[in-house]
């Protein structure tokens, strides 16, 4: 005759469950924590994060420490809730089936999958609090772990399966990096995230992706007329120009506009007098990256830097301001990068007029469409790649989903071209 109350029993069996249930929800919250979350909570001194990161860093013992637990107890209360029913019903093989496919049915639902969607939903909430438990649970059971260990590290060798690899250091790639950033949500401010994600495209790209092209140029003949060189200071844009003698690829130095103000004022500029105040021209391969110019830019206090080719011909410029843009997004107040910016946009149908200069970079950005970047840097290049030839007369052709009218020709180049969006084609995000 069983002396202990049914009551007691059912109360053993339910406080059986809920232990278990507690190993089951504990487990999915650790392994769904935020890793780098944690690791900025336990760096501020939170005592619930330092414990549960020692415990992670351990992430064999303590799984062994919650799979011993959940699977001894699962199995004390299957015989408990068999050793039950044989008592109140009798020793029969019906009796058996239904009491272990009722324990079973308990478990599923109370140990397993329900505390385990709620250690998942509230991983934070749940694991930081459970580690007061598990780490002196850990060290207690140690010799059980270890001996359980010595069994499965032997499997893991006959397996050939390498443990000894932190596989508890997560370390993000920069794709993973771009969409925590895209999914950030609220949290992180629209304009915030738009200069993280430039930052990333930065490791992308090189210098000529930046520049301002040849073609653009704003540069200063000193070979020309001094009248000619007194109109372009006085209506000069820019801070700084580069100088050269006849040839663009001839530039000898980079005039501060600023100091040769004084210039003007004389009844007789002196070219000697000009070439004084030019300072070293700095020249860049074109196929430098962007963060190493960057970092060039800072350490020795340049910012504009000439591009050249392989075979030194200047293909365009570089300022520390174009960079900046790149990360940040535009800030100039000339009226040419206010024209230029302007020029990029779609109207009321559907069309834009450019100039073909303009780079393929730009075009994407601010018109959001797909032209490829790894081969020639300006649309100008990518028609003539296309055609092969220089168009006699005005064509029109389809290129990434975008139809190009060339409006203009001049001087063997395409000058000016229409683009005309498809409403039904994707834009670039």
């Amino acid at each position: 005759m069983n002396i202990i109350p049914i009551w007691v029993e059912l109360s053993v069996l339910a406080g059986l469950i809920l232990v278990s249930a507690f190993f089951s929800m504990t487990e999915t919250a650790l392994m769904a924590i935020n890793r780098h979350r944690l690791k900025h909570l336990a760096k501020r001194g939170n005592k619930l994060a330092i414990t549960t990161t020692w415990l992670l860093e351990r992430t064999n013992k303590l799984l062994s420490l919650i799979l011993i637990a959940n699977t001894v107890i699962n199995a004390l209360v299957t015989a408990l809730l068999t050793s039950l029913a044989i008592e109140t019903f009798g020793n029969d093989d019906k009796v058996i089936t239904i009491a272990t496919a009722t324990i079973a049915f308990f478990i599923i639902v109370f140990a397993e999958i329900t505390p385990k969607i709620i250690g998942a939903t509230y991983p934070e909430r749940i694991a930081l609090p459970a580690s007061i438990i598990l780490r002196p649970l850990l060290a207690f059971t140690q010799p059980l772990i270890w001996f359980v260990n010595l069994f499965v590290n032997a499997l893991l060798q006959l397996l050939r399966i390498d443990v000894s690899k932190k596989s508890h250091e997560q370390r993000l790639s920069q794709e993973e990096l771009r969409s925590i950033v895209l999914e950030g949500g609220s949290f992180i401010p629209q304009k915030h995230k738009s200069i993280l994600l430039n930052l990333f495209d930065l490791e992308n790209i090189s210098v000529n992706d930046v520049m301002t092209p040849r073609s653009q140029m704003e540069a200063l003949n000193i070979y020309m007329p001094i009248a000619d060189i007194k109109q372009q200071l006085v209506t000069c844009e820019h801070n700084k120009l580069p100088v050269y003698e006849g040839e663009i690829n001839q530039i000898i130095g980079i005039l501060h506009v600023r100091k040769a103000i004084v210039l003007l004022n004389q009844s007789e500029v002196k070219i000697e007098r000009l070439r004084q105040l030019l300072s070293t021209p700095y020249f860049i391969p074109e196929e430098t990256d962007v963060f190493a110019q960057l970092q060039y830019f800072q350490e020795n206090r340049e910012k504009l830097g000439i591009i050249i080719d392989e075979y030194g011909e200047v293909q365009g410029l570089v300022t520390l301001e174009d960079i900046l843009e790149e990360m940040i997004g535009e800030f100039t107040t000339s009226v040419s990068g206010d024209a230029r910016t302007a020029s990029l946009t779609w109207n009321a149908k559907q069309e834009c007029q450019l100039e073909a200069s303009s780079t393929l970079r730009d075009i994407n950005k601010r018109l959001k469409l797909h032209f490829p970047l790894d081969g020639p840097k300006t649309l100008n290049g990518l028609l003539l790649e296309y055609l092969q030839d220089i168009p006699e007369a005005n064509i029109s052709l389809k290129l990434s989903g975008c139809i190009i009218e060339v409006l203009e020709v001049r001087n063997q180049t395409i000058k000016v071209v229409k683009l005309i969006r498809n409403p039904d084609m994707p834009l670039v995000k």
